[in-house]
Formats: C-alpha cells, structure tokens, sequence
C-alpha cells in the first residue's frame, strides 16, 4: 500500500542528494505541479525559483489564485507573462499533437531563459505515471504527447528532475493532502491548457470562448454537487468545436460556433467513463454558456463516450 509521508520524507531526501545547486520548475496550480513544488521547495528551499508562465491559455482567474496559493505555501515564485510568444508560435497550427510540441517547447525556452537568469541547472517537473505512458516511447504507442513528456525538445540547457514520475493520480492526491495543499482534490487540467480544448487553429477569440464557456461548466458543476444533485466528477470541462452551424439569435439567423461538455468519473487517468448528469444541470450550462457568448455560441452538446474509446480530453 502506498504511504505518502513515507514517499514525502524520501523524496525530499532524494532532491538534496540529486540537486547540488539551483533549480527552477514550472507550476500550473494544478495538483501535480504544485505538489512536485511543495515537496522540492521543503529540500532546497530559496534554491528552488518556481515559474508561473501565463501562457494567454490558462483558466479564468488562475494567475491571480495561483500567485496567492503559492505565497501561502511559501514557495519562492514568479509570474512571467509570455501570452504573445505562445499565441504567435500556435498561428495557424491545427494538428493537436504539433500544438503540443510546440508548447512544450515554449515552455522550455521560456524556463531557460528563467533558468539562465536565476543560474539554475535543474528544471523540475510534475510529471506523473500517465505523462509518460500515454506519450509513447519504447514499445509503448504515443496516445497523445504530454508537453512536460513527449513535447521536450530534444536540446536543453537544463537537467530534468520528476519526483513525481512513478506516481498516479490518486497518488498524487495523498501526497498533496499530507503536504496540506488546497488543490489536492482540484480536477486534472492539462499541460497544454486550453489549447487543446479549442479544437482548431488556437487564437484569443477561440481561447477566450472557451476560458468564459469553462468557467460556467465548474461553476454549474460545482452548483449542482452543493445542491446534491450530482455527484463531484473527477473531470468536467468545455470543448470549443471548429465548425460553425445555423442559429437563432432573437428573430435573425445566426451563425455561430459549438461548445461541447464534457465530465468523467475516473481513478487514475488511464481510463474514464462519462458522469450521467441530470438534464436540468445541462439545460443550466446551456442556457447561461449560449446567454454569456450571445452571437458566438448557438449550439451545445453533451459527450458521453467512456475512455476507451476516446481519451478525456479531446486532443
């Protein structure tokens, strides 16, 4: 059985061994992230810089909360805003595996830049068990390619370091409960971030709808749990589709775009089915999601495929 106050004192352990000068890390706000920060923060301390990159992708509100959580952690942190060089490297890129690689490697170049500033050798990362399998390597197929994984370029002037590397979800979660972190039971989100939950060439306006239409599916989720209505999913979430389809906007045609949402219940990541939610909770998000985006979003479905066949996110 797996005992994460045992995990928690050798891996701290381990960082001081492995780790003989200055590191720098990414971190989300996300479970993982911010539990590799937490525990590699308690081994190096002011040696560790931990990077917040607001990359133009990122949730509603999330630079804000993330600033202040790791101010309470105490984590020595920095918020870099790098949205123009992300936004420009995704122009016109639609292959979801090719967003991915390139956001992974912008991330890289960001970190080093960071890196070479803060006279670091190691970039730690959150990578868990999932990562790496489904990137592929080895006899393994790639599902589909972490950025933090399958997404490194393959030239880098830093070291890797992943104390969470062998670890799965639910492991990471008690882990992160034993470290005291408030996100230990926040849903996944991905290392791409709503690049790929923009289907399509990634731009604001796509961004943006799907940042506003994200936003209305956890509030109305989360709703819907406090009112026992539903049980808490391990994921929920919207999808911005590229096609566009025929509307109704008062008395006038319109043309407008389609919002998917999606929400799973799942153990570890590595497979998944689809949450049965009431039809009143969906009519809720459809309505405030098509009422929000009025004249940009006319249509929107709900996804009840399992994994496999499908993976949670859509790319």
């Amino acid at each position: 059985m797996f005992k994460a106050e045992k995990f928690i004192n050798e891996i701290i352990e381990e960082m001081r061994r492995k780790a003989d000068g200055k590191a720098i890390m990414a971190c989300s706000g996300g479970v993982d992230s911010t539990a590799a920060a937490v525990l590699v923060s308690r081994a190096l301390g002011d040696r560790l810089l931990t990077i917040y990159v607001d990359n133009g992708l990122m949730r509603k509100g999330e630079t804000e909360y993330v600033d202040r959580m790791l101010a309470e952690l105490k984590v020595n942190h920095k918020i870099v805003d790098a949205s123009d060089e992300f936004f420009e490297a995704l122009i016109g890129v639609i292959d979801p595996e090719k967003k991915r690689k390139i956001i992974g490697e912008r991330f890289i170049r960001v970190f080093e830049r960071e890196a070479k500033a803060f006279g670091a050798e190691y970039l730690v990362q959150g990578t868990i068990a999932p990562d790496w399998i489904e990137s592929g390597g080895g006899i393994r197929d790639t599902i589909k390619s972490h950025h933090n994984v399958g997404g490194l370029p393959e030239k880098m002037d830093v070291k890797i370091i992943e104390p969470l590397r062998d670890l799965y979800k639910d492991e990471v979660r008690k882990v992160a409960r034993s470290l005291g972190i408030e996100v230990s039971e926040r849903q996944p989100f991905p290392g791409p971030a709503l690049a790929i939950r923009v289907l399509g060439e990634v731009t604001r306006e796509a961004v943006e709808l799907a940042r506003e239409a994200n936003a209305i599916v956890e509030e109305e989720i989360q709703g819907a749990v406090q009112r026992n209505e539903i049980q808490m999913p391990w994921q929920y979430f919207a999808v911005v589709l590229p096609v566009k389809s025929v509307g109704v906007q008062g008395d006038v045609r319109a043309y407008g775009r389609t919002i998917v949402i999606r929400a799973v219940e799942s153990v570890d990541g590595m497979t998944a089915n689809y949450v049965r939610i009431p039809h009143d909770v969906l009519e809720r998000m459809s309505i405030r999601i098509t009422n929000t985006l009025k004249d940009r979003i006319n249509r929107v479905v709900y996804d009840i495929t399992n994994k496999p066949p499908s993976t949670i996110e859509w790319e």
